[in-house]
């Protein structure tokens, strides 16, 4: 779905570096073809040297090139941003944005009226080539265009596509913030390990791998984990003792509250960043 075309990276900062190098390790992309703009040249230098692709400081020149540009740059630099590309963008461009809370509808007021648009939504472990990213195909992107954009994320992960624009800030909530609140899960299972007499180091690999087993198991059976906790609940046992403390301190309701709660402030912060919706 990538041959012949030319990557554009908008923002070679931590997610348009993964990017970069999920690309060319997949061999989905040759570093020929990938062209990076930001705006500190020392970070451009580094990243020509590590991956060996072009960079440039000017984004316009990444539009002038690519086919596809992915724009991966701080919300507060997206209005700048959208003003270059509004004199730059043509029809069979195919813009995909991971700028967190900046809507498709916001993107195309600026854009070619018949260049195609992507939102997406990744997250942090894509950084270890485990991510999950959510794709939302907005005005005038085809069926090739949402399987380019795929291909893209699956050099770093997995991908889900999204029907409805507005359960992105649900993604944003549950996948985006997810990975923190699992880490604090991490935690405290290593703190207890330590409590009750483990080395830190042991403990933390013993949650960590435990944690990340789970996931692994969970994906590749397909079955529902409620299945999954009751072959490891065996009754009577330390497991259901364990299941009954997390139940008394209503964990199941506070990990869904966190979600609420990172949904409900991605929404916030999009109504900033987007500003009145149009009638």
């Amino acid at each position: 779905m990538l041959s012949g075309k030319v990557v554009g990276i908008i923002g070679a900062g931590n997610m348009g570096e993964v990017l970069i190098r999920g690309l060319i390790q997949s061999g989905k992309m040759k570093k020929e073809d990938i062209i990076a703009s930001d705006a500190n040249p020392e970070r451009l230098a580094a990243i020509s040297e590590s991956y060996g692709i072009k960079t440039t400081t000017s984004n316009v020149a990444v539009v002038e090139n690519a086919s596809i540009v992915i724009i991966a740059v701080k919300p507060q630099n997206v209005d700048e941003l959208l003003e270059q590309l509004s004199r730059s963008s043509h029809e069979g461009h195919l813009f995909i944005s991971i700028v967190a809370g900046i809507t498709t509808e916001k993107l195309a007021a600026k854009m070619h009226h018949k260049s195609g648009i992507i939102r997406v939504m990744p997250n942090a472990p894509a950084s270890v080539l485990a991510g999950i990213a959510a794709l939302y195909p907005g005005p005038n992107s085809s069926a090739a265009d949402l399987q380019r954009a795929v291909t893209i994320f699956e050099c770093v992960g997995r991908t889900v596509t999204i029907k409805n624009e507005a359960l992105m800030d649900v993604v944003t909530g549950l996948s985006g913030s997810g990975p923190a609140f699992v880490f604090l899960l991490i935690e405290s299972l290593s703190d207890a390990g330590v409590q009750l007499g483990i080395s830190r180091r042991e403990s933390s690999l013993l949650a960590a791998q435990t944690v990340y087993g789970a996931a692994k198991m969970l994906i590749e059976t397909g079955r529902h984990p409620s299945e999954l906790k009751d072959i490891v609940a065996t009754p009577g046992g330390t497991t259901f003792a364990g299941l009954k403390m997390l139940e008394k301190g209503n964990f199941r309701s506070t990990i869904m509250d966190a979600v609420e709660a990172a949904t409900a402030r991605s929404r916030e912060l999009g109504r900033l960043l987007n500003g009145p919706k149009k009638d």
